[in-house]
């Protein structure tokens, strides 16, 4: 049974990654976020809360990558999914570190243009999708649907 991360900041990231629930059937899902309160989103499955943090303060992004780094280490999942922002970009990168599979949804709320974690995430996805068809592109994202 694989392990599973399921990571992503606040608000709509975390809607959007509660979608994704059904796919994680058979797995052994841990899901992290930056709100002790979300945990009831959650039915009893096993949560983490992390720190949240992003480009705006320096230091709650160190704390949110070091309390990523840890978890990453404790569990040694199998495969991370993530809908973004700070904290999926750290799980991306430490999991990819530890040989996990990466999945990288950027949000449905970046119409225009992809997420600037996305960006940066990409060297480290196995899997980096779009949820908007005309940002697919053959260097880019593809896109196989939305999860709204």
């Amino acid at each position: 049974m694989p392990k599973v991360l399921a990571i992503s900041s606040g608000g709509g990231h975390w809607i959007q990654l509660l979608r994704l629930k059904p796919a994680f059937a058979g797995c052994r899902v841990t899901y992290a976020t930056v709100r002790k309160g979300y945990e009831n989103d959650l039915d009893g499955a096993k949560f983490a809360l992390i720190h949240d943090g992003n480009r705006w303060s320096k230091i709650n992004l160190l704390r949110s990558a070091a309390a990523v780094f840890w978890l990453v280490l404790r569990i040694r999942p199998d495969v991370v999914v993530t809908t973004g922002a700070a904290p999926g970009y750290f799980g991306c990168v430490f999991g990819w570190c530890f040989g996990a599979r990466v999945v990288w949804i950027d949000s449905i709320a970046n119409a225009e243009r992809l997420s600037a974690s996305g960006l940066n995430a990409r060297p480290f996805a196995h899997l980096w999708l779009t949820q908007w068809p005309h940002l697919e592109s053959d260097s880019g994202p593809r896109y196989i649907g939305s999860v709204i």
